[in-house]
C-alpha cells in the first residue's frame, strides 16, 4: 500500500521476510484443515488462525513502515532542522513518523507471538505476570521443558539481535512512557553544545538498527512458526 501511494513498485518477498509469511501461511492452511476435521467445537483453532492472520498483517505493515522511513530519510540532507527548508522539514516529518510507528510494531508483533506461543504451548504465563510479553514468555520455556529446542533457537535470536533491539525498545519506551524520542535526542544535544543549533540524529545508524529489528523478528516469526508446523506434523497439537 505505502509503496503505491510513493509512487514505487509492490513488495516482492525475499529472503527472511518471506520465509516469515510463507511459513504463517501454511500454519494458517493447518489450523483451516483442523477446523474442518472437528469442526472446532470451543473456537480454539479459529482463535489462533485470526491471530495469526494478524501476525501476517502486523508484519507486512512493519516493513512498509520501515520502507516508508527510508524513502524520506533520503530527502533529508541538513545537518540540523533549523537549516532545513519548509519542504525538507516535512519530509523529516514523515520519516519520524514512519521510523516511530515502525519501532513501536517491532515490539508488538513480538508481544503478539508472546500470545499465540502461551495460547498453543500452555504456558500459563499469566500466572506469572497478568500483562506479559513476548520476553515474559521466552522465560516462561524454562518452566515447560518439552519444548526446550524452540526456547533455545528464540533465544539464540534475541541474543544475536541484543544491541539494535536494546536500542530501540529504550526508544520505544521513551515514545510510549516517557517523551519523544527525537526530544530526548535534542535534550542531549543541547547539554552537549550549550548552543542554539541542534544536530540531528544519525539517521543511517537508526534505519540500519531498524532494519536489525525488522530482521530479528522475521527470524523470530519464521522460527517459532517452522517449529509449531513441525510438531502439528508429528502429533497434532494437544488441546
Amino acid at each position: 500500500m505505502l509503496r503505491t501511494l510513493l509512487g514505487e513498485k509492490p513488495r516482492v518477498n525475499q529472503g527472511i521476510l518471506k520465509e516469515a509469511m510463507d511459513t504463517m501461511a501454511h500454519t494458517l492452511d493447518s489450523f483451516e484443515r483442523q477446523m474442518h476435521v472437528d469442526h472446532d467445537p470451543e473456537h480454539d483453532y479459529r482463535k489462533l488462525y485470526i491471530w495469526t492472520q494478524g501476525l501476517i498483517s502486523s508484519l507486512d505493515e512493519l516493513e512498509q513502515s520501515y520502507f516508508a522511513a527510508a524513502h524520506f530519510r533520503k530527502k533529508v540532507v541538513a545537518g540540523s532542522t533549523e537549516d532545513m527548508t519548509s519542504a525538507e522539514k516535512a519530509e523529516y516529518a514523515r520519516y519520524v513518523y514512519f521510523y516511530k510507528d515502525a519501532f513501536i510494531r517491532c515490539f508488538a508483533i513480538l508481544d503478539k507471538l508472546g500470545t499465540v506461543l502461551n495460547e498453543i504451548f500452555q504456558l500459563n504465563t499469566s500466572k506469572t505476570k497478568v500483562h506479559f510479553s513476548y520476553y515474559t514468555v521466552l522465560r516462561q520455556f524454562d518452566y515447560h521443558r518439552e519444548h526446550h529446542a524452540l526456547a533455545l533457537q528464540l533465544i539464540k535470536i534475541k541474543e544475536d539481535y541484543r544491541e539494535p533491539m536494546s536500542r530501540l525498545r529504550k526508544r520505544r519506551n521513551m515514545e510510549i512512557h516517557y517523551m519523544n524520542s527525537e526530544m530526548q535526542d535534542d535534550l542531549w544535544q543541547l547539554h552537549q553544545t550549550m548552543k542554539g543549533k541542534v544536530k540531528l540524529e544519525d539517521l543511517d545508524q537508526h534505519l540500519l538498527e531498524m532494519q536489525q529489528g525488522v530482521d530479528m523478528v522475521c527470524e523470530t516469526l519464521h522460527t517459532a512458526y517452522r517449529y509449531i508446523t513441525r510438531i502439528w506434523r508429528k502429533q497434532g497439537m494437544r488441546r
